[in-house]
């Protein structure tokens, strides 16, 4: 581990040089790569040091040890060879952990998707309960959540609503928020109070850049229309709403949550860029072999990654089996505790097969 520890250090070493170079610092991107990277490897690299610095202590305790005949030096040494012997296990775990490659995805912005599934009206009020609860989340991370697109049910909720959320690490947390939700309660449309099943499914998508996605204007097909709902005087006045579909792969995204055509062309791009951004993580993952479920199944009730029960208030989690109450996540602010088991099971997991 030692040579692989040093390299991974003067690689470091390197970086900080690099972040001092004139060239780097007049390239605004470069130089936000880099900075970046420096700041993720801040952590490991202090481990590592940390790491080593115990085990050149303990080598020279042990000669000094050999070469001593003081019985006070002698009891010292012993006392600080012990100390390091003791905690160099842990520094090795938390090393370990650490070298485990990461997502690359999981500094970026996220595109959620929420859409009404089996359940009719009731699935979409559930989409719009989901939505309140990602908003309440969201805001408690100081992170921003921008609608992109909404579809809304006339008994409430949504049918489908997209939005944007930007953020501190957004993706590394919100990616475990991807699967069918499934709701047991007495919907309000419920005059006999029967409980009902419903679901909604919610994608997660790594936001992509420009750099990730290369789109050929050549395969759009762009259309606009009048927009529809809330909006002021040009609602159903101007073709403001933008539609982009493409072609090679016939997929399909609008806006008209923007003021005008041009911000929500830009908007229909950045859903356009994360959708082929996930299509083509997809198309990478199967290559390679890898058995990758769709992120949302079919929306049957069957598929489930997490069930609210609100007669039971009880939230179970059933991916590792994780149990909180109804009002606290779903109406309150335990998503978190819930996304935190999911991410320490997630970690455990990959530690296990890193050994």
């Amino acid at each position: 581990m030692r040579d692989k520890l040093e390299k991974l250090i003067a690689a470091y070493e390197e970086l900080e040089r690099k972040l001092l170079d004139p060239s780097v610092l007049a390239d605004q991107k470069e130089y936000t790569r880099l900075a970046k990277e420096h700041a993720k490897q801040a952590e490991l690299v202090a481990k590592a040091r940390e790491y080593l610095t115990a085990l050149d202590d303990i080598d020279a305790a042990k000669e000094m040890l050999h070469e001593t005949s003081d019985a006070d030096e002698k009891a010292m040494l012993q006392e600080d060879l012990a100390a390091n012997e003791e905690k160099l296990p842990q520094l090795e775990e938390d090393i370990k952990f650490m070298l485990i490659p990461g997502d690359p995805n999981d500094e970026k912005n996220t595109i959620v998707e929420i859409r009404s599934a089996a359940g009719g009206d009731e699935a979409a009020i559930f989409a719009g309960d989901l939505f309140k609860m990602y908003q309440r989340f969201c805001e408690s991370h100081k992170w921003k959540v921008e609608v992109l697109d909404a579809s809304p049910s006339d008994a409430g909720g949504f049918k489908s609503i997209e939005f944007k959320v930007t953020g501190d690490k957004v993706y590394s947390v919100m990616k475990y928020e991807s699967g069918v939700h499934r709701v047991q309660r007495v919907p309000k449309t419920e005059s006999q109070g029967r409980i009902q099943t419903s679901t909604a499914t919610v994608a997660v998508l790594p936001e992509a850049d420009e750099i990730d996605i290369q789109i050929d204007p050549g395969d759009l097909r762009i259309d606009t229309y009048c927009a529809s709902g809330p909006g002021g005087q040009c609602v159903n006045t101007t073709y403001s709403a933008v539609r982009i579909t493409h072609l090679p792969t016939n997929t399909v995204v609008q806006s008209q949550e923007q003021r005008s055509q041009i911000q929500n062309r830009e908007v229909c791009m950045q859903m356009l860029r994360a959708r082929l951004y996930e299509m083509e993580l997809q198309k990478q993952q199967a290559e390679l072999g890898a058995e990758r479920q769709s992120q949302i199944g079919h929306g049957n009730r069957s598929e489930k990654i997490r069930t609210y029960n609100q007669p039971q208030d009880r939230v179970t989690d059933h991916r590792i089996g994780f149990n909180s109450t109804y009002n606290n996540v779903l109406l309150g602010d335990g998503l978190g505790a819930v996304i935190d088991a999911l991410a320490a099971a997630d970690r455990a997991e990959k530690l296990a097969e890193a050994v």
